[in-house]
């Protein structure tokens, strides 16, 4: 079985769970934060919709360097659910069709991500997808569940029946 193929299983499995916790984003909250160091659920919700643009990028490209995009690349803040699920239905659909289109031999490539000097990954290219997307995309995911759950808003069901989801 290719890689591509046995990816976009996890992928697909992540990505569905995701879109439902998007889905539960309480409109009227999109400001609120748990902490004041924290980011505010508008902002954690347009991040997670943002970040499956990081793997389409790490599929297609060879390095990504943040300080070349500083002054023009802007964070995507949930304005409501429909603009950060539209957000992520786009990123999600550009990330599933770089992992298709990739080959086996392009999977164990190097990827950079950087900033500058500032080096956040360099190693196979299969690594960043599944570290610098995949996996960052499920951290958020849970902070985000935590946040609905703060909020009093049904947490969905994510590995298995949640509090509110038998």
């Amino acid at each position: 079985m290719p890689i591509s193929d046995g990816l976009l299983k996890e992928f697909d499995r992540e990505m569905a769970t995701t879109r439902k916790t998007l889905e539960r984003i309480p409109e009227d909250k999109l400001t609120w934060k748990p902490h004041d160091k924290s980011m505010p659920l508008g902002r954690l919700a347009g991040h997670i919709a943002e970040l499956p643009g990081l793997g389409a990028m790490a599929a297609t490209t060879d390095a990504f360097d943040f300080a070349t995009v500083r002054d023009t690349m802007k964070p995507t803040i949930a304005e409501s659910r429909a603009h950060v699920l539209g957000v992520f239905d786009k990123t999600t659909a550009k990330a599933r069709e770089a992992i298709a289109n990739t080959d086996d031999a392009k999977w164990g490539a190097n990827w950079k991500l950087s900033s500058g000097d500032q080096v956040f990954y360099n190693g196979p290219r299969i690594g960043a997808i599944r570290g610098m997307m995949l996996n960052h995309i499920i951290h958020h995911r849970g902070q985000l569940s935590v946040y609905l759950r703060l909020n009093d808003v049904p947490v969905p069901s994510i590995y298995g029946p949640s509090a509110d989801e038998k």
